[in-house]
């Protein structure tokens, strides 16, 4: 592990094309190569877009492993790289809407959902913002620590294990002011969760959003990290929800998943595809994976 993290901290010496040339070549071997994954791929890309021939799944797969390649030999950017380099690497668009809201004290949420440029995009936000997030510890610990260690490199983040529950970071969110970065878009079972629409499946999706919303009396502005054609990113903002949550957590739920789809069916390609996203059926429905 401490030799993957040598290899990540030389790999940021790089210049930026060339690294991504590299991740390139890396994630187009992932595909081939990593045949379990790939099949995951697979899967979720054909029961989303039933609409798509297998020649356009297999291309938009192929771009994605190359993103996933591109987040992964990014690390040594994240963790070791100049704080200015990696800030230049961002861009924001319509930040206006969460600088307004902290502004006025709104307490808010950053719906933030699993596109493949996160980790680019939060490094540099947490630079100008300090940010709420939620983790959940590694098995391995020297990961855990390095982990750990990048996460609080700009000693402005707040961390709640995801053991710690709700009252935490409702205590955090008063005692800090933050923005809760939130990222509800995985299968996290049973617990927690409703079935609503997904791309016209019935997913498993945690209700958390809403719950969260009224017990903080926070706004949700949601933000999405798009990997632009030169490999830097721009971070959007949109508009803080209204009316939300509402009365029916389901239907908030539902609200969640329809924004999400919209703004995947924007850039395919750059979705968590490799996640096990429909793992957790309805009763009685089959196995997808």
């Amino acid at each position: 592990m401490k030799f993957i993290f040598f290899v990540l901290y030389v790999l940021q010496f790089l210049p930026f094309a060339l690294l991504h040339k590299l991740a390139d070549l890396t994630g187009l071997l992932a595909y081939l190569l990593v045949k379990p994954r790939r099949r995951i791929g697979e899967i979720n890309l054909a029961k989303c877009f039933p609409e798509w021939d297998g020649k356009k799944r297999k291309a938009v797969l192929k771009q994605h492993f190359k993103h996933m390649a591109k987040l992964m030999l990014e690390y040594g950017l994240y963790w070791y790289a100049p704080a200015g380099r990696l800030k230049s690497l961002v861009r924001y668009r319509n930040k206006h809407y969460l600088d307004e809201a902290l502004s006025a004290g709104e307490k808010v949420i950053i719906l933030y959902p699993h596109f493949t440029a996160f980790e680019m995009a939060v490094y540099a936000l947490n630079q100008d913002v300090p940010l709420i997030s939620m983790y959940s510890h590694q098995k391995n610990k020297i990961l855990d620590e390095q982990i750990l260690k990048g996460r609080n490199r700009y000693h402005n983040v707040f961390l709640i294990g995801r053991t710690e529950g709700l009252r935490a970071l409702v205590k955090q969110f008063r005692k800090s002011g933050a923005p809760f970065l939130y990222l509800p878009d995985q299968d996290f079972g049973r617990n927690d969760s409703v079935f609503v629409d997904f791309f016209g499946i019935q997913t498993a999706t945690i209700t958390g959003l809403s719950r969260i919303a009224a017990l903080a009396n926070a706004k949700v502005i949601p933000a999405i990290p798009v990997r632009e054609a030169d490999n830097t990113v721009t971070l959007q903002f949109y508009p803080a929800w209204k009316s939300f949550p509402g009365e029916d957590a389901q239907a908030d739920a539902q609200r969640m998943n329809r924004f999400i789809e919209e703004r995947v069916r924007e850039h395919p390609e750059q979705y968590f595809w490799l996640h096990k996203r429909f793992k957790t059926r309805p009763e009685g429905s089959p196995d997808f994976y």
